[in-house]
């Protein structure tokens, strides 16, 4: 089965799109589109891809995405099993900048709400009161329709270009080099590591899955993600092993070897590298909350 590379988003009866999404996980596929893209969870958690961050995420978790800017939310393994009874739910909206030049973008009054445009290139997340706020609006948005979903859109996008509660998700400077053509190589590529992170991964196993050499792969894989692959895997493993420090049942080396390390003295440099804590004081702190 191809990888889409394109969603078929637009309506011709409607200027946005809104979807309140109830599936068994959400799309598993590294895709892109030419829309802004506002989306929260209601249900469900996994791994988020989006340009060249790597995050955990859960119920609650809530993003605004500029044109472009290549996403995946995967869920876990655990998802995907045979006779799974778990779900995920989410709801989506998106506008094209065909939409915001015809209604708005034009104005002297939308200085704040452009620049928060502007900024979604780099995919933004709402934490805090926002993200309760657009949660509110987003499901009264998938409830309302015609005129009135354009206002409510527009004063959702008003109040959002006020908040403070917001965190850049990709890095400053990230542009999506990735063409069409070369969408369905790197699905591939990530969609091998979600799938292996807890074992050893070989690089000449991942670049065959590519059609490269390892060094063309190594090099392919750093213009296109800001990051080895190595330090890819890393955050991937890192980030399994944050949800798993959550439970207390977990001990540090049981969350070391189940998330792919082999030495805890590897992990713990890890860890440190991206998360600027040990294991041990990142336990202590959850467990203090």
């Amino acid at each position: 089965m191809r990888t889409p590379l394109e969603k078929n988003i637009d309506s011709p009866l409607s200027s946005i799109t809104v979807l309140d999404l109830r599936e068994p996980f959400f799309d598993p596929n590294w895709h892109f589109h030419p829309h802004y893209q506002l989306f929260t969870v209601l249900e469900g958690e996994g791994t988020r891809l989006i340009g060249d961050s790597i995050q955990h995420f859960e119920k609650g978790d809530t993003v605004l995405l500029g044109p472009d800017l290549p996403h995946l939310w995967r869920n876990n393994k655990s998802y995907f099993e045979p006779n799974s009874e778990l779900s995920t739910r989410g709801i989506v909206v998106y506008f094209t900048q065909e939409f915001l030049d015809n209604t708005l973008s034009s104005l002297p009054e939308s200085i704040k709400m452009n620049k928060l445009l502007q900024d979604s290139y780099r995919g933004i997340e709402f934490t805090g009161k926002s993200r309760l706020k657009i949660k509110e609006e987003l499901i009264r948005l998938s409830q309302t329709d015609g005129f009135d979903a354009i206002l409510t859109l527009l004063s959702l996008l008003n109040t959002l270009s006020k908040s403070s509660d917001t965190a850049f998700i990709a890095s400053l400077g990230y542009t999506n080099t990735h063409k069409q053509s070369e969408t369905e190589r790197m699905h591939n590529v990530y969609d091998y590591a979600m799938k292996h992170f807890k074992q050893a991964i070989k690089l000449e196993d991942v670049a065959n899955l590519a059609n490269m050499t390892v060094p063309a792969f190594c090099r392919y894989f750093k213009k296109r993600s800001n990051k080895t692959f190595s330090d890819f895997i890393s955050e991937i493993r890192i980030g399994n092993a944050c949800k798993m420090l959550e439970n207390e049942k977990h001990s540090v080396a049981e969350v070391c070897y189940e998330s792919g390390f082999n030495t805890l003295s590897n992990f713990n440099k890890k860890f440190k590298e991206v998360t600027s804590k040990t294991p041990s004081q990142f336990k202590r702190e959850l467990v203090g909350k």
